[in-house]
Formats: structure tokens, sequence, C-alpha cells
């Protein structure tokens, strides 16, 4: 799932905010205010750390059962692991591709697809957000 305010008619613009300023484009991806708010009604405090995501992927998934919010809060989930990524591996940053897909670049280079891996977690629950971490800032 992509961003569509950021999508290829778009694509310039995100990548000229992006350069111009980094932090404001990360602070808008780290919203994730459906995931955040279940995260609250559950206890959970999402402080941007790698011990939330281990705390998310202990949480009851009750969102499985309303069609409705489940990509989106797959989408938040995928946009929160990308956000705990930048925050804490030294030279992650966020890219925005030209189809307006986000994803972190790792100092390696290499760019990982955090959305549909909060997706499948948010459907399946397999892998945890916190073993995807895990893949992630060892490379």
């Amino acid at each position: 799932m992509n961003l569509p305010f950021l999508g290829p008619r778009h694509a310039k613009k995100a990548e000229e905010a992006l350069r111009a300023d980094p932090e404001a484009v990360a602070a808008l991806l780290s919203e994730c205010e459906l995931l955040r708010s279940q995260a609250d009604r559950a206890g959970v405090r999402l402080d941007d750390t790698p011990a939330s995501l281990e705390a998310l992927d202990q949480m009851v998934p009750r969102w499985r059962d309303d069609p409705e919010i489940l990509p989106w809060l797959g989408h938040d989930a995928g946009l929160y692991l990308g956000t705990v990524v930048v925050r804490t591996v030294p030279g992650a940053a966020w890219l925005i591709r030209p189809d307006g897909e986000p994803v972190v670049r790792l100092a390696s280079g290499r760019a990982v697809e955090v959305v549909p891996a909060g997706e499948a977690w948010a459907v399946s629950g397999v892998p945890e957000l916190s073993q995807w971490y895990a893949e992630i800032a060892e490379t």
C-alpha cells in the first residue's frame, strides 16, 4: 500500500521534501495513529524502541476481526517498524520510491520494504516485528 499523496505525480516533490527536511518527513511517517491507538488501548507504550516492537508482538490481535481496519493497521505497523529502524540503526533513513512507497535505506545501500512486513504481521503475526527488526539491524 502506498501513500497516494506521494505517488508518481508527486514523487519529485516528495524527494525534494525528504532532502529539504528529512526530520519532518520522518515525523510524518512515524505518526501511525491507528496502531498507536490500538497499542494504547492494550496498555502498550510505543516509544520508538526495539522493545516496543516486542510488546506489539505480544498484543492480542483484535484488529484481525475487523477487515476495514486490518490493512490500515498493517500499513501503520510497517511504518512503525521503519520508524524504529530509522531511529535506532546507524545510517538508516527513509527513502520515498518513485511509486510513492516509503522504504528504509540502510547504510549498506539495501532498501527494506517495511510496509509489506507490517501488513503480513497484521494479518498473521508472522514474522514478528521484533524478528524483522533483528534481521534488519544486523545487516
